[in-house]
């Protein structure tokens, strides 16, 4: 009896080995079934999820201090930036914090774009302090900043660079035991909550590098709606933009199963493992979201559907890419946001040059997919048929630009600035933004199109005008 059993199972893992994957989710022609044994393989075989808890409802931040309690903490530290402070999301997670008798102290010096000194801030806050939970409001570099702090100070003998991804850091796997950490987005669009990455500008060489572990990722986010509701205009497109990325270059990323190289132990699988079944679900729903609502988000400040929608749609597209990754769009925004001369953001109440990670992120994706497109030409002309192209005749040779085009489109009535020129960089600029771009492997390893030097010096060429 047994033996027939074995028989029939080992029958079936042969039949999973042949199969083609037919799922609607996964149906293109790269999605073929990868060998089933990891044993020899160059390339990876399987893939995992790994999401925070997530809780929505208009008004659940007044929950944070039950959970807290529920913890079991005595000691917490609320992390958020100046602006926000003062602002009403702060206000209830405090007044929910005191009435629930939880002991916290407040660190408000979270940089918007965080850099290694931002970081080393709230860590040496983070230290002294021994807390024992977190809780960070705000929108990703609050959240970003939160993680950070939380993982060195539950490993306070590693140097900064211990955990950042290689080639910069020495990308070493996770192994402390961290600190519960809620957080609690103010903004649509990192997704920060339901993954475990967290980015920040490098001072030394100028560019944006980042932690990748599922192990730093938030125990628990909070998705309040009536939060995006302070969102002045220009952080609603921008923030929208990020998610409209995310969405769109895991979805288009290299499938899980030809990235490589395998990992001999589960622990050094990374976090971004390429597009897989499952997060293709989240990065197309989050799409349609983006496509459906946005512009309304941006154009009425009162219009609570349509906010709470692209809030949900930050955690949708935040569930996928944290999962698949992203590639080109975020590997070249690195070097863009992280060399800005003189440029400031509207909306954005800063002291310093600002260009927004999803304006930094969206200013190339025209010439991106058109790149990209020859790699899977049916997935690009699906997303630009959500983004509202007509799509029935059009060719899969013509998929990089029907995509452009809808993008185009789509950034031009959202007002969105014409260009990397627009913000500042000139063609003189391009070597320095390639040298930016190359140490970010971490993502654009995961384009679905390898890329050379001489690619990406025409990838922004091709991005200093928009329209």
């Amino acid at each position: 009896m047994a033996a027939a059993a074995r028989s029939r199972v080992a029958h079936l893992l042969r039949q999973l080995q042949r199969a083609t994957c037919r799922c609607p989710a996964h149906s293109h022609t790269y999605s073929q079934a990868p060998a089933f044994s990891p044993y020899g393989k160059t390339t990876d075989y399987a893939f995992e999820m790994a999401v925070s808890n997530i809780r929505y409802g208009a008004g659940v931040t007044k929950e944070v201090g039950m959970d807290l309690q529920n913890m079991g903490a005595k000691n917490v530290c609320l992390m958020t930036d100046k602006n926000l402070s003062q602002l009403p999301p702060v206000q209830i997670v405090m007044d929910s914090l005191m009435k629930n008798g939880i002991n916290f102290k407040v660190y408000d010096n979270v940089r918007v774009e965080p850099t290694d000194k931002s970081f080393m801030e709230a860590i040496e806050f983070a230290k002294k302090g021994a807390f024992d939970a977190y809780v960070a409001v705000g929108g990703g570099s609050t959240m970003d900043t939160c993680k950070a702090a939380n993982l060195y100070a539950s490993s306070p003998h590693s140097d900064i660079l211990d955990y950042v991804s290689a080639p910069i850091g020495k990308g070493k796997p996770v192994s402390v035991p961290l600190k519960p950490l809620i957080a609690v987005p103010t903004t649509s669009g990192t997704g920060s909550e339901t993954t475990g990455v967290a980015i920040f500008d490098y001072e030394h060489l100028k560019v944006k590098i980042g932690i990748a572990s599922r192990a730093i990722k938030p125990t628990l986010g909070l998705i309040d709606p009536l939060h995006t509701l302070h969102m002045p205009a220009r952080v609603v497109a921008n923030s929208g933009f990020d998610v409209l990325c995310h969405a769109l270059e895991s979805y288009t990323a290299l499938p899980y199963h030809m990235r490589s190289p395998c990992p001999s132990n589960p622990i050094s699988r990374p976090a971004y493992q390429g597009s897989n079944p499952i997060s293709d679900i989240w990065a197309v729903q989050a799409l349609r979201i983006v496509a459906k609502y946005l512009k309304r988000a941006v154009r009425n400040p009162d219009d609570i559907e349509a906010r709470s929608y692209m809030h949900l749609a930050s955690a949708f597209a935040g569930i996928g890419f944290g999962n698949a990754g992203v590639h080109l769009c975020h590997g070249m925004s690195y070097p863009i946001s992280g060399l800005v001369k003189t440029y400031k953001a509207k909306d954005y109440n800063v002291d310093h040059p600002l260009v927004p990670h999803g304006l930094s992120v969206v200013l190339t994706s025209p010439a991106v997919f058109t790149f990209t497109a020859q790699m899977f030409p049916e997935r690009h002309l699906e997303a630009a048929e959500i983004l509202g192209a007509h799509t029935r005749t059009a060719r899969t040779a013509d998929a990089g630009p029907v995509l452009a085009d809808a993008l185009r489109k789509f950034l031009f009535d959202l007002d969105v600035d014409d260009g990397l020129a627009a913000v500042g960089y000139s063609k003189a600029d391009i070597p320095a933004l390639v040298k930016g771009t190359l140490p970010q492997e971490r993502v654009t390893k995961l384009a679905p199109r390898p890329q050379s030097e001489e690619d990406l010096s025409a990838l922004f060429e091709a991005s200093m005008k928009l329209y």
